[in-house]
């Protein structure tokens, strides 16, 4: 059975917490160790599902994964990569969008891949047949089946030109994790400058690739025959750092959020600071918290790295109910973020949701049909209610808004939460949250 979080809200919450390894970049490291012909180490790794679910993969493929009980740090030995059968691939990839960058490296060291059909959140479109199209360009034969796809590369991976209409984090990893052992050199213009996929080249290097990142999102690789291991410490998760500043700030709270990082974190702290909130930085982590005074609106757009990221849109949201004014938020990233809203809706906010561009300038939403603009008017008093998880960034709002909340809230749907928040039930409870959980 599914469990079930009860939450009594109106406690602030207060003490601190820790962040380890993010989600967006330990994962895809660990699927670079297929590149390498020694094994490698990878350090600060969270215990999330989706390290569970990689590390289930790799094991399939016929990499020893190793984990040590003291410090958590992986030992991935790529000595014996295999084939796996696409239903057993199936099966431990569950609603993850992983299988799709393990191509690249299978093609490199077995000449084959297969994926199954993918999930993943449902904030957007996030189509793989754009990430088949890059494999095409690298020389890569897809053949689709009823149940998943097949590739292969009969004459090898060659390097290649490309240009990324948008963007991607996905594109820009496939292409890196393919590239690097390509023969010849890669281009790719438009890429994604994130600081995980910075760190995912700083890996690529230690592993013996060459990569330089040029002006104008222009990325170059010079693929070589064959890589080594790597012995890395992941970065400390930005995203989660900044969802435990909201809950701060939302339950009027004071949180030290240990291994956050002010250069990941510039124009969060800027909007933060902007709303209301206060953050004091030292060289382990950052104190947030709320200051007492009235919370204050704003507009606020959405983009890619280095602007707003979208993942810190929607535990801000929340906090923009309690503002006292209109706020504007304009997603240009991810058409269906706004879903959450509705759970919001039905616990007092007052939340509009609109098809045009009500930011600075027109995005490539605006002539689409999708809700990607919502106007919060604030403050409300949120009421619990009973909640049902749609995703992850959006379930940790609903966290936080029930933890705010007069009443009780009953929150389902927890499993979508444990992919990329460690131990946030003990977190919470460190931080005086009065919850239980069945």
């Amino acid at each position: 059975m599914a469990s079930v979080l009860t939450i009594r809200g109106g406690v602030p919450l207060t003490g601190k917490v820790s962040v380890r390894g993010a989600k967006n970049l330990v994962p895809k490291a660990m699927v670079a160790s297929l590149l390498g012909n020694e094994p490698s180490v990878l350090r600060n790794v969270p215990e999330i599902k989706d390290v569970d679910v990689v590390t289930s993969l790799l094991r399939l493929h016929g990499v020893n994964v190793g984990k040590d009980p003291v410090t958590g740090d992986l030992t991935l030995d790529p000595s014996h990569v295999k084939t796996a059968q696409m239903k057993d691939i199936d099966a431990h990839a569950g609603d993850s969008r992983i299988p799709i960058l393990f191509c690249g490296p299978l093609i490199h060291s077995i000449g084959e891949a297969f994926i199954p059909d993918l999930g993943g959140c449902r904030i957007g479109d996030r189509p793989i047949d754009f990430h088949l199209d890059v494999l095409r360009q690298f020389g890569a034969v897809v053949d689709k089946h009823p149940g998943g796809i097949s590739i292969s590369a009969p004459k090898g991976l060659k390097g290649a030109k490309l240009s990324l209409p948008y963007p991607s984090v996905g594109a820009t990893e496939q292409v890196l994790l393919t590239a690097v052992r390509a023969e010849g050199i890669t281009e790719l213009s438009g890429a994604a400058i994130e600081p995980e996929i910075m760190d995912l080249i700083a890996v690529l290097q230690k592993m013996g690739a060459i990569i330089s990142v040029q002006t104008d999102r222009v990325i170059r690789i010079e693929g070589v025959e064959q890589l080594g291991g790597f012995n890395h410490r992941a970065l400390p998760d930005r995203n989660e750092a900044a969802s435990w500043a909201s809950a701060a700030l939302v339950t009027g709270g004071d949180i030290y959020v240990e291994g956050a990082r002010q250069a990941d974190l510039t124009a969060f702290l800027n909007t933060f600071r902007k709303i209301g909130g206060a953050f004091d930085i030292d060289d382990d982590g950052i104190r947030f918290r709320h200051t007492g005074g009235k919370l204050s609106p704003l507009v606020l757009e959405t983009d890619v790295h280095p602007g707003f990221m979208t993942d810190w849109q929607q535990p801000l949201v929340v906090a923009l109910t309690q503002a006292s004014g209109v706020s504007i938020v304009h997603e240009t990233v991810y058409e269906n973020r706004f879903g959450f809203t509705q759970a919001l809706i039905r616990m007092g906010a007052s939340i509009q949701v609109h098809r045009e561009c009500l930011g600075s300038i027109p995005c490539r939403f605006g002539q689409r049909n999708f809700l990607h603009s919502a106007v919060i008017s604030g403050p409300t008093q949120l009421r619990g209610t009973d909640i049902d998880i749609p995703d992850l960034r959006g379930g940790f709002s609903h966290l936080i808004a029930a933890l705010a909340a007069t009443g009780t809230s009953r929150v389902t749907g927890l499993e979508l939460i444990n992919r990329g928040y460690e131990r946030f039930q003990s977190k919470l409870e460190s931080l005086g949250a009065d919850f239980d959980i069945a």
